[in-house]
């Protein structure tokens, strides 16, 4: 299962809300629940977190095996 843990925390120190991503960089409301639910989310959407961020694929999300 893939997770957006990371993409919090990198969030959190860079000081970056789910506001900004929404408004500033117009990613759309239910690309922000699906991140928030570790929901699968695009290629592109993973591209443009890393551009928004200036952070590698690894700050952004994990994969952790399924039980």
């Amino acid at each position: 299962m893939i997770r957006y843990a990371p993409l919090w925390k990198t969030m959190d120190e860079q000081k970056v809300t789910t506001y900004t991503l929404r408004f500033k960089h117009g990613m759309s409301h239910a690309t922000v629940q699906r991140l928030q639910a570790d929901m699968p989310v695009s290629t592109h959407t993973l591209n443009k977190l890393c551009t928004i961020l200036n952070c590698r694929l690894e700050d952004v999300a994990e994969y952790v095996p399924d039980e």
